[in-house]
Order: C-alpha cells, then sequence, then structure tokens
C-alpha cells in the first residue's frame, strides 16, 4: 500500500507465517546464498579463522559419518549421536559464512536434508509445530544450523536444550554460531544459574572453536556519517522502485504488534529502508525488536538511509552496559554497514 508519497510503508504491512512457510525458510539468507569454504576469505593475521574453515570441514564430514550410523549384523545400522561445532567470536569475522558454508556443504552430501534458522526462527518453528512435533519434524536432518545462538529467557534455555539434545540423540549433528561462550551464555540476562544444567547440557553439545580477528564490515569504513534530513530521506525514497519510508516511532510501534519471525516477511519484495526521525531508545523491548528487525535486513542486503541521530547512537549506554550489549553492539554494526550500502 503506498501513502499519500507514493512509496510504501512497512507500517501498512502485516504479513503471516503459515507452518510450510516456516519449513520452508529453513536456508541461509540472501546475503549468503552463494557462499562456500573456498569463498571464505580468512585474514592472514588471524589464524584461528584459517584455522576455522579446517575444523568446519572436519564437522561437516563428522556429520556425514554420524548420520549414516554404524552397520551392525544383518545390514541394520545403528544410530549414532550427532557432533555440535559452535564457532565463537566477535562481530564480522565471518561466522556466518561459515555456517552457511556448512550448510552448503552437508546439503550438497546427500546424507539428508539440512537447517538453518536463526535462534529465534527455530524458538517459533517449536512454538508452531509443538516440541515432539518438532524434534520428529528435524529427525531425519543431517544438520540443523543455527545462527545467532542467543538464550534471553529461562523458556527458551529449557526448550532449546532439550530440543537439541533429543535431536543429537536421534543423528543430527548441531553447528552455531554466537558471540558467548555456550557455558556462558545467558549471563547478565536472567537467573542463569537457575538453569545450569540446562545451560551445561548445551555447552557439552558443542566443540568450540573461537575465531579472532575485526569486523570486516568496518574494514576502510569511516565512523557513523551525519544522517541526511527528514525531507532528503523523503525525496531519495520517492525516486527508488521498491523502496519502503515509515517513521521510526511508528515503526517501532508497528513492530510490536507481530512476532520477530515474521519481520523477513515483513520487509519481502523491499528494495531499499528509508526512515525519518530515529532518535536513542530508552525501551528495552524496542531496542531488541530494532535488532531483529536489522538482523533481518542485513540478512536480506537492504539498504538503510535514516535520519534523525546517527545510527551509532541508537542503544544508549546504559543499555549497552547490560546483558544485551553484544546483540546491540552486532545491530550497531550491520546497521552502519546497510547505511553505507545505502549511500550515507
Amino acid at each position: 500500500m503506498s501513502g499519500a508519497s507514493g512509496v510504501d510503508h512497512l507500517t501498512d504491512r502485516h504479513p503471516s507465517v503459515t507452518p510450510e512457510r516456516l519449513v520452508a525458510g529453513l536456508v541461509p539468507p540472501p546475503t549468503f546464498a552463494d557462499v562456500s569454504f573456498d569463498s571464505y576469505r580468512p585474514d592472514q593475521s588471524e589464524p584461528s579463522q584459517t584455522d576455522a574453515v579446517q575444523s568446519c570441514r572436519a564437522f561437516c564430514e563428522q556429520a556425514v559419518q554420524r548420520r549414516a550410523g554404524k552397520k551392525k549384523l544383518f545390514g541394520k545400522r545403528e544410530v549414532l549421536s550427532g557432533v555440535g561445532v559452535y564457532l565463537d567470536g566477535g562481530f564480522g569475522v565471518g561466522k556466518t559464512h561459515l555456517l552457511a558454508s556448512s550448510y552448503y556443504a552437508l546439503a550438497a552430501a546427500d546424507a539428508g536434508p539440512a537447517a538453518f534458522a536463526t535462534f529465534g526462527e527455530l524458538t517459533q518453528l517449536a512454538g508452531v509445530f509443538g516440541f515432539v512435533e518438532c524434534i520428529e519434524l528435524l529427525s531425519d536432518y543431517v544438520v540443523v544450523c543455527i545462527d545467532e545462538f542467543e538464550l534471553d529467557d529461562p523458556g527458551n534455555t529449557t526448550l532449546i536444550s532439550r530440543l537439541l539434545s533429543a535431536l543429537v540423540e536421534r543423528g543430527v549433528s548441531i553447528a552455531a554460531t554466537s558471540n558467548t561462550l555456550p557455558e556462558q551464555l545467558g549471563e547478565g540476562r536472567f537467573a542463569a544459574q537457575d538453569f545450569l544444567r540446562e545451560i551445561n547440557t548445551l555447552a557439552n553439545i558443542f566443540t568450540t572453536v573461537r575465531i579472532e580477528g575485526p569486523d570486516y564490515r568496518h574494514r576502510d569504513l569511516p565512523p557513523a556519517p551525519v544522517p541526511p534530513s527528514d525531507d532528503e530521506v523523503r525525496a531519495e525514497a520517492a525516486d527508488v522502485a521498491g523502496a519502503t519510508l515509515d517513521d521510526f516511532d511508528a515503526l517501532c510501534s508497528h513492530l510490536a504488534t507481530m512476532h520477530p519471525s515474521r519481520y523477513h516477511a515483513l520487509i519481502e519484495g523491499v528494495t531499499e529502508v528509508f526512515i525519518t526521525g530515529v532518535h536513542p531508545l530508552d525501551d528495552q523491548s524496542v531496542a531488541l525488536r530494532l535488532v531483529s528487525l536489522t538482523d533481518r535486513l542485513y540478512d536480506a542486503g537492504i539498504p538503510v538511509v535514516a535520519s534523525g541521530t546517527k545510527l551509532d547512537t541508537v542503544f544508549s549506554d546504559e543499555m549497552l552496559d547490560g546483558g544485551f550489549r553484544k546483540k546491540y553492539l552486532r545491530a550497531t554494526s550491520r546497521l552502519l554497514a546497510l547505511t553505507a550500502a545505502g549511500g550515507h
């Protein structure tokens, strides 16, 4: 739907996501549609990046072997437990590139279907299908790749711990990325000590691979630029086919009307996102929804042009000092990269 300016608005979109669409969406996002281990370019000054490629290749080989099982008498095969790899590191060191490369390598190995989902999408999948049904749905997969592994509340901690444990027992291997070591998941966000058993179960599934290095998105990039004016944003949006134009507060309010798993559908078909009146946030719930939208925009490679405050000041110092610090820093990094792609 177009407004008076003739430009579409995200706030006019009310997407729905069917179970079938959720399953069909278990693939890497468009930004990582053509990646491979060979296309990963490790920083030669960071040996851990080259080591990580080898670790992921070895993981894929083990995952195929575990999925095939162990041959027993009379031609039957014993189900072997899956293996796990956990890519830990800062922002922009290529973790998602390697995760998607693992997905493609295993999908091509003909050992079973492969799944790729963000942590939020995986919890939504379990919510839509039910816990037992979700296990049945994924139990024949060779691998489940989980990007942006986060544990934001006790319910998710218990749910994902039990889900992954059940899948591993059935021969499914698990690959994940995060900015937090498995045994530190949940720190600073809730009473993690009350859920140590679940967190330790998750940690025991994975072999942790640490990837060091600077954020590649910021290589040769200047600091956050001075934003354009509201009028400049509106004028530019009117000249871009497939663009959307929204007021920041109105967009943040609209995001609250739907589950973050729908944000992917919300931006489907959009070529560029224009936002007016950006300002620092003081509500954690609003900020976390903006993080989710930013992740989906980044996955889809959709440029952003925004007026108002600089995008590296949207999340307050108080928020950055809290338990979601890494989420906010990742979102800031991605927003700046998308803004650079938008030409501002």
